[in-house]
């Protein structure tokens, strides 16, 4: 087939023609030199100043001649690449007026659809600039949470806060809870957190925490009270410390209960109230483990001056039904905002997990401000002196967790 026939739009091919094997010249470059005996000479297109260096393959063109008089007109084909037939599929190739039929264009490019993102299971991928590819909300992490309650707990508490661990029930892990939730506390603020046991029958906080580096115990304390309620600042700080005894990382003091039952006599409402203002003088953070006899003055004195009251339970059936009873009475008495603003605290004395936990957690939130689960630890099971840093790292985390929903009312 001659070249030149190639450039004509009138032109059909014929129906034997077939595609030469070796590579086709390509014809777009409108050279005259190549172009054939008949192929017309190109010609320059007066008037505008920058015409045009090559022929145009558009499909039935015919340039017109510009205006002598306004070249502006005239536009300029690009100085190196010729301009293409404007194909009438979108997707046409722009050879395909090189072919008179024998060619066909590939099929245009159909992107495969994106197959539906999954999250991986690592952490997320990073970019170039070091943000994550891709926003989602993702859960945080244990360090996140663990910092995030470590700030809560150090916060200004505007004032001296006690805490008060109850459940009239025996066994439900009162004393555990009180020197853990000092201990938690204490690690974190460095100082002012004290553990007091005000259990009237022979509580054993005193043997469970703290180092015993004396004797005495709140009988001492009452009996000198009156000389040392009277002092001030270091030398008020310097008089009780005699009284008291001290974790083993210092983080948290401890005052022990006596474990004589005729002592319980002298625990009356007055002389209670006494000992929590003088605490209170000396320390951020009172945690006080209370009887079990609800109906005793020195109970009922820690529960209307407690700033949060913490209820303690293992997921048993029996030991729920009591701290339940117990809410109950204290809305009889008139502290049904203490109730209501308490923290349900689940100790899980197994490894395993209790069939009855999830219903306790969704029935206590229904009666108390927060619920907080602290997972079994082997370093607790022989009910010897309690070692905050003996605790595993997930028990640690969820003790952090607990004690700062138990402060987060007052942090300023």
């Amino acid at each position: 087939m001659d070249p030149a026939h190639r450039l004509d739009p009138g032109h059909r091919a014929e129906p034997a023609y077939q595609q030469p094997q070796y590579p086709v010249e390509p014809s777009w470059r409108a050279d005259p030199a190549h172009s054939g005996p008949d192929a017309p000479p190109h010609r320059a297109e007066p008037g505008p100043p920058l015409p045009s260096r090559y022929a145009l393959l558009d499909r039935g063109y015919r340039p017109e001649p510009s205006p002598p008089a306004e070249p502006r007109y005239a536009e300029p084909s690009p100085p190196a690449e010729p301009r293409y037939a404007e194909p009438s599929p979108p997707v046409e190739s722009r050879y395909a007026l090189l072919d008179g039929g024998g060619y066909r264009p590939e099929p245009a490019y159909q992107p495969a659809a994106e197959p539906a993102y999954r999250p991986p299971a690592g952490p997320p991928a990073v970019v170039e600039r070091g943000y994550p590819a891709r926003i989602e909300w993702r859960p945080q992490s244990p360090d996140t949470e663990a910092e995030r309650a470590a700030g809560m707990l150090r916060r200004e508490l505007g004032s001296p806060r006690a805490l008060a661990f109850a459940n009239p029930k025996g066994g439900v892990h009162k004393t555990t809870a009180t020197v853990l939730a000092a201990a938690t506390i204490g690690s974190v603020r460095g100082r002012g957190v004290l553990a007091w046991d005000d259990n009237e029958l022979r509580g054993t906080l005193g043997l469970r925490a703290g180092s015993a580096r004396h004797a005495r115990t709140i009988r001492h304390l009452i009996a000198d009270l009156a000389h040392i309620e009277i002092r001030e600042g270091e030398e008020l700080l310097a008089s009780l410390d005699d009284y008291l005894r001290h974790a083993a990382d210092g983080s948290y003091d401890v005052l022990a209960g006596e474990e004589s039952p005729r002592f319980a006599q002298r625990l009356d409402q007055f002389t209670v109230k006494r000992v929590l203002e003088l605490l209170r003088r000396t320390h951020d953070v009172v945690c006080v483990d209370t009887g079990n006899n609800v109906e005793s003055p020195n109970w009922r004195t820690v529960m209307q001056a407690a700033d949060q009251l913490v209820v303690t339970t293992v997921p048993r059936e029996d030991a729920a039904f009591s701290a339940d009873w117990m809410l109950d009475l204290l809305h009889e008495v008139g502290m049904g905002e203490l109730a209501d603003n308490a923290v349900t605290l689940i100790s899980c004395p197994t490894p395993g997990r209790s069939p009855l936990q999830d219903d306790l957690e969704r029935h206590f939130a229904t009666r108390t401000r927060a619920v907080a689960v602290v997972p079994y630890d082997p370093a607790l099971e022989t009910g010897s002196s309690i070692d905050y840093h003996q605790l595993r790292p997930e028990t640690r985390q969820a003790w952090l967790r607990a004690a700062s929903v138990m402060l987060e009312p007052f942090a300023r």
